[in-house]
């Protein structure tokens, strides 16, 4: 479990492609001392095992499933990517709750300075844009973020303040940028549940 509070960047290093997964390293030197191997960490927002520790950096491998709905099949040797730990039970939730199961690959559509900050509209994949309402939540390579307006058409605008434009890779991209996307836990609960009523034609509502 994570927050989507990001914690620090890494650089990806030394990226191995095998016959079924693919293997890379993190350099994060402030990060590596708190971890070891079979800890969790958020990757831009995917849940990876770190499986070896190393001198400032560590590995990670990912498989099938996880590269077909994340961006981690495209990572080159210095991309930039925003790193989280798991949370621990007695820390407080400073942004919203995030699983790490990424949902689908989005897209920045656009990036527009207005005044101090950044205003960025993502286009989510059409099963997360069902659930995402404005003034909800919603990670976007793993940073938390409030949604400002629902433009339709699955593209969503979200601010992007200062602080968090320089501590991410957020301040990276450039239109047309694919980026990993998790949805509200909260609104896929609810609306599995509102799925589920209206296949069985309403039973147990009022």
């Amino acid at each position: 479990m994570f927050t989507g509070i990001v914690e620090a960047t890494g650089l990806i290093r030394d990226v191995q492609d095998r016959e079924s997964t693919r293997r890379f390293q993190v350099e994060a030197p402030g990060l590596v001392p708190e971890l070891r191997p079979g800890d969790s960490v958020a990757v831009d927002g995917a849940c990876l095992t770190v499986v070896e520790v190393l001198d400032g950096r560590f590995a990670v491998d990912v498989i099938g499933t996880t590269l077909a709905r994340t961006i981690a099949g495209t990572y080159m040797e210095g991309t930039r990517v925003n790193l989280e730990r798991a949370l621990e039970a007695n820390e407080r939730i400073d942004g919203h709750i995030v699983q790490g199961h990424i949902d689908g690959i989005g897209h920045l559509e656009r990036r527009i300075m207005d005044g101090e900050y950044w205003l960025m509209d993502f286009r989510l994949p059409s099963d997360v844009a069902a659930l995402t309402v404005a003034r909800g939540s919603v990670s976007i390579n793993g940073v938390s973020l409030t949604v400002a307006e629902d433009l339709g058409g699955g593209l969503f605008r979200i601010g992007v303040i200062p602080h968090t434009e320089e501590h991410t890779n957020l301040g990276d991209l450039g239109d047309g940028a694919a980026v990993n996307v998790e949805g509200d836990l909260i609104g896929k609960y609810v609306g599995k549940v509102l799925a589920e009523r209206a296949g069985k034609g309403g039973e147990g509502t009022t």
